[in-house]
C-alpha cells in the first residue's frame, strides 16, 4: 500500500496510508493526541488510581507499536514521576527506516534524538534497557497472538481504525486485552464508537466516555475491575 509522511496540525508528523486514508496519529495533532489519549488517560490516570512504591515498575503493552511516538512519550513521562516502566510494543509490520528519518518528535519535543533512536534501534524480541528508568521488549507479531495473563498494568490500544481493520476491535480480541490486565488494569483507545464501547462493555470493563483529543470528540478508557 501507498504510504507517506505528513505533518499534522500541531507540527509533528506521522505516516499516511494514502490508499485507506488512514493515519497512524491524529491529523490535528500527533503529540496532542499521544499525550492525551494514552499518557493523560492512561499512564497518569493509573498512577493517580493505584498507588504504588516509587521505584515498583508500571508494566505497559502498547497494541501497535507503530512510530514509537507513544513508547517515547511514556519513556520521558517515567522520567519525571520516578516509576519505572517495563514497556512491550507489538506491531505485525514494523515502519522503515527511511520513514522514521522523516519523522521529528525528537525537534517537536524539545530534547536530542539518541533515545527515540534507540527505541527503534535495538532488537526485537528481546529485552532493551532504553534508560533507567524505561525497558523495552518489541515483539514483531499479530496482537491475537498475545497470551499473557494477569500481566499488564496498562494497554494503549492503538490500532487503526475500526473502519479499516474491523477485526481488530471485536469482543474476541478484547478478551484477550482483558485477560492480559492485571485487576484494576487500564485499557485506553482514540476510538469512541458504540461498538466498540459495547464490546468491552460486554466482556467485564469499566468503560467510560472521555473528552478527546483536539479535533475529536471523545475517546475511551476501560478499567479491568
Amino acid at each position: 500500500m501507498r504510504r507517506k509522511i505528513i505533518t499534522t496540525a500541531d507540527g509533528s508528523k506521522t505516516i499516511q496510508i494514502e490508499d485507506w486514508n488512514e493515519q497512524y496519529h491524529s491529523v490535528h495533532g500527533a503529540i496532542q493526541e499521544a499525550n492525551h489519549v494514552y499518557i493523560k488517560h492512561g499512564l497518569l490516570f493509573y498512577y493517580s488510581e493505584n498507588k504504588r512504591l516509587p521505584n515498583q515498575p508500571i508494566s505497559v503493552l502498547e497494541i501497535g507499536f507503530g512510530t514509537g511516538l507513544n513508547a517515547l512519550l511514556t519513556l520521558l513521562t517515567a522520567q519525571n514521576f520516578g516509576h519505572p516502566v517495563h514497556y512491550v510494543g507489538v506491531e505485525a509490520f514494523p515502519v522503515t527506516s527511511e520513514e522514521l528519518q522523516e519523522l521529528n518528535y525528537p525537534s517537536e519535543l524539545h530534547i536530542g534524538s539518541s533515545l527515540f533512536e534507540a527505541l527503534h534501534e535495538t532488537p526485537w524480541e528481546t529485552v532493551n534497557h532504553i534508560s533507567e528508568d524505561f525497558q523495552l521488549i518489541k515483539q514483531k507479531k499479530y496482537f491475537k497472538e498475545i497470551s499473557e495473563v494477569n500481566t499488564y498494568d496498562v494497554i494503549y490500544f492503538d490500532a487503526f481504525g475500526a473502519r479499516v481493520q474491523p477485526e481488530l476491535w471485536t469482543k474476541e480480541l478484547f478478551q484477550i486485552m482483558y485477560k492480559a490486565l492485571r485487576q484494576n488494569g487500564v485499557l485506553t483507545t482514540y476510538a469512541a464508537i458504540g461498538r466498540v464501547r459495547r464490546n468491552l462493555e460486554s466482556i467485564g470493563f469499566h468503560v467510560e466516555r472521555l473528552q478527546g483529543p483536539p479535533g475529536k470528540r471523545h475517546m475511551l478508557r476501560a478499567v479491568k475491575r
